[in-house]
């Protein structure tokens, strides 16, 4: 398995990861079998990277990798471990978000307990609190390092001026927001600012959520999942319409030898050394497509063909719904 970097605090990692929300309710009932099957594979293969958060699932998602941490004890050398705080349960609609310092460290020991570790390698506030100035959450995340909680630190969803403001305060391990061929907007700057600060960029939904694999969501199984069932690039027309555009694409990965999947993450990696995707999945199968993706070297060429099929601006919707929105740092 070939590697990627992070520079601050300075190890490599697998050059593609495994985000865990997938390790929930988020698509659907899971097992704890599924999710231990799934790490199996990542330790036989060298995916070392995990990515979750204590919201995915309420904690589950933690839940399932500390078990799994916690009967292979030896694992937890191999996995690089990251997770996320910093939105609340919502039990007060007029506080969705809380970058406290109080609130963030209640939040890194119930996720420490959960994950049944000393130490998480990668801590990010998953939503930014625009009560709470940047330079003071960073400042807080630095002496979560200091108090060994932590080895490095990110943010989720941010812009670039927020990125140069908290890196200012402290170096930034990672970013990260969702980057694909079917979202293109951190090239407006983020990716750019990522590479400039190295600071490495983590690509979620790579493979755009299904629509860039052999077998995309039809609006029949979209409803059934509710982050899909109200996100516009799952509504109909918008659905059909994207499915049947990418149809060249799908054409194009099996003549490279890729499933589509595996090629929406090989293109993903060629974009920047900086860059590390991390997609979902319960399937093991599918989990070995993606990999067989990140040890496949786009050429030149290659890299055209993908992107004369799939140009800039082909999707038809926003990434989210108005109300998914509420978060995220727009930009640009």
């Amino acid at each position: 398995m070939k590697k990627r970097h992070f520079s601050n605090p300075g190890v490599e990692v697998s050059r593609i990861g495994i985000g865990a929300m997938s390790f929930s309710n988020f698509y659907g009932a899971v097992s704890r079998d599924e999710v231990f099957a799934i790490l199996d594979t990542a330790r036989d293969l060298g995916v070392n990277h995990i990515d979750t958060a204590d919201i995915y699932g309420k904690g589950d998602s933690e839940a399932h990798i500390g078990a799994y941490l916690s009967k292979n004890p030896e694992a937890r050398d191999f996995f690089h471990i990251a997770t996320k705080g910093g939105i609340t349960d919502r039990s007060d609609p007029s506080r969705l978000f809380n970058n406290e310092a109080g609130y963030l460290e209640d939040q890194l020991n119930a996720s420490l307990a959960r994950l049944c570790v000393e130490k998480i390698d990668l801590y990010y506030i998953h939503r930014r609190d625009p009560s709470v100035p940047i330079e003071e959450v960073t400042q807080t995340l630095a002496t979560f390092i200091k108090s060994g909680k932590i080895a490095g630190f990110g943010f989720s969803e941010i812009s670039p001026t927020s990125l140069r403001a908290a890196h200012a305060v402290h170096p930034v391990a990672a970013l990260q927001s969702e980057y694909s061929l079917s979202t293109r907007t951190p090239e407006l700057g983020v990716i750019q600012t990522c590479a400039a600060l190295n600071t490495t960029f983590v690509a979620f939904s790579p493979v755009g959520r299904s629509l860039l694999t052999d077998k995309p969501h039809g609006r029949d199984i979209a409803a059934t999942i509710p982050f899909l069932a109200k996100n516009p690039r799952f509504m109909e027309p918008n659905l059909s319409q994207n499915v049947e555009f990418t149809s060249d694409f799908r054409a194009l990965a099996s003549d490279i030898g890729l499933t589509s999947a595996g090629l929406a993450i090989s293109w993903c990696l060629a974009k920047g050394d900086h860059i590390l995707p991390i997609p979902g999945t319960r399937n093991i199968d599918h989990f070995k497509e993606m990999v067989a993706g990140s040890d496949h070297i786009l050429t030149s060429n290659e890299l055209k063909e993908v992107e004369n099929v799939l140009p800039i601006g082909w999707v038809d919707g926003d990434r989210y719904s108005e109300e998914q929105w509420k978060g995220p740092e727009r930009y640009a």
